[in-house]
């Protein structure tokens, strides 16, 4: 086992190196915003047609988009399985969500490019591949990480603290929003967290949902866009020349970091209301 252990962290670290000393050197201004002025590129002055700036803006703007649309319905579903839910009705819900959390993102982008033949063909024929429909199928396959950190969550609440809040009076809805959740929200946030990481290093979505090469910073919700993921994988298939394979490099390197200060942010939020909670009784039952 330790060898198995030590085995997976060389893995990890000889693919941190390789990508450390193909990036770090192609990490400059250049690499972000080409031969444009960077506070004309970063204020929308002037065209950006090279650099990495436009994808990076374009990830930050489609995961926005995808927590918009996943962090209610997925909230809500983990606090009606943790709390609310008959045994029949946990069963079937944690099935479906196991389902879901099975399926190929691939499947989620073929998904959302059938919907937008039906649309085309059905009742709108102006219906395209945009920002809106990748993060509708992102928030599909990120779905299950913000439901089942959310019901875990609130199953490690002690259930002695439910059964005190319950002898003072309080009604199911209380114990569970004024007692449960507040002390579940650590285990939530660092949910959340994790599923915008994983919204942001999906390719195979957003491929086929509204990504392409030289978009530009992002006009709408409902134009084309650039993303890191995307232009890694167009800039390693199709470059010509030395200065085009690094720029894939340093945007790999850029989406790696990116990826890790969300997990690691996400494990210290954790933590820290772990050590918050720890020996406390919340005050409204003070």
């Amino acid at each position: 086992m330790g060898f198995s252990a030590l085995l997976v962290l060389g893995c990890i670290a000889t693919l941190v190196f390789f990508l450390l000393s193909k990036g770090w050197p192609a990490w400059n201004t250049q690499l972000f915003f080409g031969n444009t002025n960077p506070l004309d590129a970063i204020l929308g002055r002037a065209p950006l047609w090279e650099g990495i700036w436009s994808a990076f803006m374009g990830t930050l703007c489609l995961i926005a988009a995808t927590m918009a649309l996943v962090l209610l319905p997925g909230i809500g579903c983990g606090i009606f399985l943790a709390e609310y839910a008959s045994p029949a009705w946990n069963k079937r819900l944690s099935t479906a969500i196991d389902l879901l959390a099975g399926a190929p993102s691939i499947v989620m982008g073929l998904f959302g490019f059938t919907l937008i033949l039906f649309l085309r063909r059905t009742f709108l024929p102006e219906a395209n591949t945009c920002l809106l429909l990748a993060a509708g199928c992102l928030s599909l396959l990120v779905t299950p990480v913000l439901v089942v950190n959310t019901r875990e969550a609130l199953e490690a609440v002690p259930r002695s603290i439910k059964l005190a809040a319950s002898s003072l009076g309080f009604s199911k809805n209380q114990i569970v929003f004024r007692v449960a959740l507040p002390m579940a929200v650590g285990g939530i946030v660092s949910g959340a967290i994790l599923a915008m990481g994983r919204s942001a290093e999906d390719t195979a979505v957003i491929m086929l949902t509204g990504a392409v090469a030289n978009a530009g910073l992002p006009s709408s919700l409902l134009a084309k866009f650039e993303a890191l993921p995307f232009t890694i994988y167009y800039t390693m298939a199709h470059y010509q020349t030395q200065e085009e394979l690094n720029l894939a490099f340093g945007a790999a390197l850029l989406l790696l970091l990116l990826a890790t200060v969300m997990v690691i942010l996400a494990k210290g939020l954790e933590l820290g209301h772990q050590y918050f909670w720890q020996g406390e009784v919340p005050s409204v039952l003070q």
